[in-house]
């Protein structure tokens, strides 16, 4: 049985993005999936599944969630091993302590390696950017509220949908995943 984490786009944010999160346990329930866990309002799941086929599971999830809420809501996969790689490749950890400070903008797709360049910190911009495969690196130095370098920059300069966490709950997540 395969770990993974779900991350869902744009929730509990305001407007109409509102789930509540022991509703969104019940329809991963009721998906068929094991382990069944939440994490904070922000749309974290955590969950044990028997499939590995990527494209099936966010299928599964989509249906369910369009059953029970009525709209396409971006839901983004990781497994419990592309989470180990993924910290253990975090280019900032040596340079900042201060998690609030780390964020990664985890990616649908691999925007493809010639993208790093359109990711580029604008004119006055204190954190830095840096693309791995799916998974966007992220420095604020100044913090995440001050800085240009939002989830919105990363998918215009990407093209491709994305979410964002912070490190303290990128390590969460995996803690989650593992036990």
């Amino acid at each position: 049985m395969t770990r993974y984490v779900a991350l869902l786009r744009a929730v509990n944010i305001g407007g109409g993005s509102s789930m509540v999160m022991t509703e969104l346990k019940e329809v991963f329930v009721s998906c068929g999936f094991d382990g069944v866990a939440t994490y904070i309002q922000s749309g974290n799941v955590v969950f044990g599944c028997p499939e590995t086929d990527e494209v099936a599971i966010l299928a599964e999830i989509d249906r369910g969630i369009k059953q029970r809420w009525g709209r396409d809501v971006p839901v983004l996969l990781r497994s419990l091993d592309e989470l180990d790689a993924m910290i253990a490749a975090n280019p900032y950890l040596d340079v900042q302590t201060d998690h609030t400070k780390l964020l990664v903008t985890m990616l649908s797709g691999d925007p493809g390696a010639d993208k790093q360049a359109a990711l580029a910190a604008p004119p006055g911009e204190s954190g830095t950017l840096t693309l791995l495969g799916r998974d966007v690196f992220v420095h604020v130095p100044d913090g995440y509220g001050r800085s240009k370098l939002s989830n919105a920059f990363v998918e215009k300069k990407t093209g491709v949908v994305g979410t964002t966490r912070n490190w303290r709950s990128v390590l969460k997540l995996r803690d989650m995943a593992a036990s």
